[in-house]
């Protein structure tokens, strides 16, 4: 199941997307047509913070919206929409893990930088911006503009000292981000989060695909093209730091919530690892795709 946010006029929904990503099915109107009294929120975060209850109610009208043949009254064209972010406001800054593919770690340094433990950055809630939302070129401020494509965790309910064979059951579903970097600001400050948290330098979405739907997020195909030219092209099966190990590592003494977000690391050939190093500009489309949950395209503004 694919979940998304939009924004119509008369205000912001969720909704189920189509399996080839053309149409939506507004949760509200479908659940209140089916003729009970809806449990359906508006927002992501307090649908994500009802747990199996949301999905389980989402299910059931998507069901009864099918079994009523009513798939060409209810959908609406995506291109009818504005699409949001699928967590537009994060309630807190989204995790992040650095150096989680040893070729990247490598083409960042040496094997020497191949870290022993998860490395763990944040990114400012205001740096998100939705599937094809412009990305700010922020010329006044940096001339060092790069890309990272990385699948996202969304957390599904709360937990501390989470077991790593059990963390996997706190997962509501995964999403894909950029994680746009400024380097030469990352150098300058001799740490990670100004570079990090520009606004619009946190692409996310195009939707959440709930965890039902990806038995291991530890074996996508992830790919960022620049212009259509591939420049990253792994697997997370190639992760250091596995999706369970991270959400173990950070419950460790800190409580996780509903609707945290958790970047779990880019493969190699990122703009800083060419030589000579190919940063983004004005004009560049960025198109990340993760199997099993689609594809994050966004332009660089001019």
């Amino acid at each position: 199941m694919k979940l998304a946010t939009y924004k119509k006029e008369s205000g912001q929904f969720i909704g189920i997307v189509n399996a080839v990503g053309t149409h939506v099915l507004p949760l509200r109107e479908a659940y209140e047509k089916m003729g009970g009294e809806t449990t359906i929120p508006a927002e992501m975060l307090e649908a994500i913070s009802m747990g199996e209850l949301f999905y389980h109610e989402a299910e059931k009208a998507l069901q009864w919206v099918n079994e009523n043949n009513l798939d060409s009254e209810l959908f609406i064209p995506l291109d009818s929409v504005e699409l949001l972010a699928p967590i537009p406001r994060p309630s807190k800054n989204i995790f992040c893990v650095g150096k989680n593919y040893a070729e990247h770690a490598i083409e960042m340094g040496s094997k020497d930088d191949i870290p022993e433990h998860v490395m763990v950055f944040t990114k400012a809630p205001t740096t998100v911006i939705a599937h094809d939302q412009n990305i700010g070129e922020h010329k006044e401020l940096t001339e060092q503009l790069d890309y990272e494509g990385e699948l996202a965790v969304i957390i599904g309910k709360k937990g501390k000292a989470i077991k790593r064979e059990e963390a996997l059951g706190y997962v509501f579903g995964y999403t894909i981000i950029n994680d746009v970097t400024a380097r030469d600001l990352q150098a300058k400050h001799k740490q990670f989060f100004i570079g990090k948290s520009l606004d619009t330098t946190c692409p996310m979405g195009p939707w959440i695909v709930h965890k039902s739907v990806i038995a291991n997020p530890n074996n996508l195909d992830i790919k960022t093209s620049v212009n259509g030219e591939v420049r990253q092209d792994s697997n997370t099966e190639n992760f250091i730091f596995p999706v369970e190990e991270v959400i173990a590592v950070l419950s460790q003494g800190m409580t996780l919530e509903p609707g945290d977000i958790i970047a779990t690391g880019t493969p190699a050939g990122v703009g800083k690892g060419f030589k000579p190093p190919r940063f983004l500009k004005a004009g560049d489309t960025v198109e990340i795709t993760v199997e099993g949950i689609g594809t994050l395209r966004n332009k660089v503004e001019r």
